[in-house]
């Protein structure tokens, strides 16, 4: 038998929640107390899980927590095929060297935020791989090619004359026969994938199965406002280092705040009120923020290492008159200066240098002026780049 609790039933069903289908039918299966099998697929396109993605999880946790049996699915065959969902132009196909290479901290990514050991995990090339030919035509004719084209993010492309690829069109019918193998009561996803959850029910009912219930969570804005994704660099991830994460946060936007106390951090409801109140009647808004970034770091670091990066952005930024929401710069396979010319901080590598050599370039965590341009790749941490410009570097 699993918990039963109403109070803690509702909250998973509505917060942060963006659509439950079929709702009633959840909430009495739920209610009755039987353990439910609960699908959730992650493909591992990045070495990292950022907060967006861990939206989802944190909700298979809630479920986890109550008795109920979670499937992780790593799509570890679905991660070359690319899923198309809310992308605005084609996902490279990725190598399987690449795929593996992501995969390596997966688990520990994962056991941050659900019990592994409680977890049935699998891995979707053990059945995509083996699929016959003859079984994918059958698949295909689920679908019509009008559904595909009048998916939101294809009919963009397609009306822009961006290309669309037949493997983009083959990603749903991947997702949905996961659904079929590994027979699930509910499938949880972020939002932009309900076309892909959809799909699942569509191939179970193909195969004469239960159609799964689907529960999708909202997205989560980047650091840069846009949604959280890792091909934007805009990502806080879940593995970040205490002081990055916690800088990370500091740097959203004031508007931001409300949204991540709801999506990403257990603080309650009735709490947030509160804290609405505070800040409608005049709270600092740079409080508030270091409420939310000390909760988040808390979450997957500890209270303790929650309070040493609190102690450092207050030594760095508050006691150097340092602006509060300071760029933050993701620095690709560690190249910290490519990506401040990208970021336009710089106009180019030949400016960075000069600045370099004028001493017009300082690492404020280390309180030291940087000497050699090279050492901004091998340092993360807050700087100074002349007299007004400031940007923190963290490793994508």
């Amino acid at each position: 038998m699993t918990n039963t609790d109403k109070q803690k039933i509702q909250e998973i069903l509505s917060r942060g929640v963006e659509d439950v289908f079929v709702r009633d039918h959840l909430e009495k299966a739920l209610f009755c107390g039987k353990v439910l099998r609960i699908k959730f697929g992650i493909d591992p396109t990045g070495p990292k899980i950022h907060l967006g993605r861990a939206i989802p999880l944190r909700k298979l946790r809630a479920l986890q927590d109550l008795g109920h049996q979670v499937i992780l699915i790593i799509g570890d065959f679905t991660a070359r095929i690319g899923d198309p969902s809310d992308k605005t132009e084609k996902r490279p196909v990725l190598t399987k060297k690449q795929v593996r290479d992501n995969m390596k901290n997966y688990k520990k990514s994962l056991a941050k935020i659900i019990d592994i050991k409680k977890a049935k995990i699998v891995y979707n090339s053990r059945w995509l791989s083996r699929l016959p030919f003859e079984k994918v035509i059958e698949l295909a004719d689920s679908f019509s090619v009008k559904q595909m084209e009048n998916r939101r993010n294809f009919k963009e492309r397609l009306e822009r004359g961006d290309e669309v690829s037949l493997r983009e069109f083959l990603y749903p019918l991947m997702q949905g026969y996961d659904s079929v193998v590994v027979g699930d009561y509910l499938e949880i996803g972020g939002f932009d994938q309900l076309f892909n959850l959809k799909a699942g029910r569509t191939i179970q009912k193909h195969y004469n199965m239960l159609e799964q219930d689907i529960l999708t969570t909202a997205m989560l804005p980047g650091t840069d406002g846009r949604k959280m994704s890792t091909s934007w660099g805009n990502v806080i991830n879940i593995t970040d280092a205490p002081d990055d994460m916690f800088g990370k946060v500091m740097s959203i936007k004031d508007d931001l705040m409300m949204e991540y106390f709801l999506l990403c951090t257990g603080v309650s409801l009735g709490e947030m009120e509160l804290i609405k109140k505070e800040l409608s009647g005049g709270k600092n808004p740079r409080d508030i923020k270091m409420r939310l970034a000390h909760e988040i770091v808390s979450l997957y670091h500890g209270a303790k290492k929650a309070d040493s990066a609190r102690n450092s952005f207050v030594s760095v930024f508050q006691k150097r008159d340092v602006p509060e929401e300071v760029v933050v710069i993701t620095a690709k396979n560690g190249d910290a200066t490519a990506a401040l010319v990208e970021s336009k901080i710089v106009a180019s590598k030949s400016e960075l240098r000069r600045l370099v050599s004028a001493g017009a370039v300082t690492h404020l965590e280390a309180k030291n002026k940087v000497t050699d341009i090279d050492y901004l790749n091998k340092h993360n941490g807050t700087y100074k780049i002349g007299s007004r410009r400031f940007v923190r570097i963290v490793n994508g």
